[in-house]
């Protein structure tokens, strides 16, 4: 008897009562972390493959956050996605990771599938974007242009 109800219930805890996929957000393909190079309006190199990451924001509307860690210019900020072409912007932004609450306006936001090359020869996805901060003068961009990290040991900078 002992052994029935053992068998009984244990066939009955592993019922997970509900749907075992969860889904996914609207931008998770868009998901990553970058190794991105930037250069400022002039054309002169600041910052090369610096570590930033794309991830999704808990209101799963389009947006994401993209993060630098300050690893590059300083750069947490929420953007806007278009989903149906990879394309991305953000209009005066709190830029989070700034403590003198500069906000960043990002256009020309792409992420291009397949169109980059890792440093080992993979072929990824690229993202590029120009950045303006609201401390700088007009007309002084940031543009950052760069590829998906893979996690291959070649691949690491």
């Amino acid at each position: 008897m002992l052994f029935g109800i053992l068998i009984f219930t244990s066939f009955s805890s592993c019922d997970e009562g509900g749907d075992p996929n969860p889904g996914g957000t609207t931008t998770g393909k868009f998901a990553g972390d970058w190794y991105i190079s930037l250069t400022d309006s002039d054309g002169a190199s600041l910052v090369e493959h610096a570590l930033h990451s794309t991830y999704n924001t808990a209101a799963n509307d389009n947006t994401m956050w993209i993060n630098d860690y300050e690893n590059g210019y300083f750069l947490k900020c929420k953007i806007t996605m278009d989903v149906a072409n990879g394309t991305f912007t953000a209009v005066s932004q709190p830029n989070l990771i700034d403590a003198t609450e500069t906000t960043v306006t990002i256009t020309d936001g792409k992420i291009e599938k397949g169109a980059g090359l890792s440093q080992g020869g993979h072929v990824v996805d690229k993202i590029s974007f120009k950045a303006h901060f609201s401390y700088d003068i007009d007309g002084y961009d940031i543009l950052y242009v760069g590829h998906k990290r893979t996690g291959f040991a070649e691949d690491e900078y």
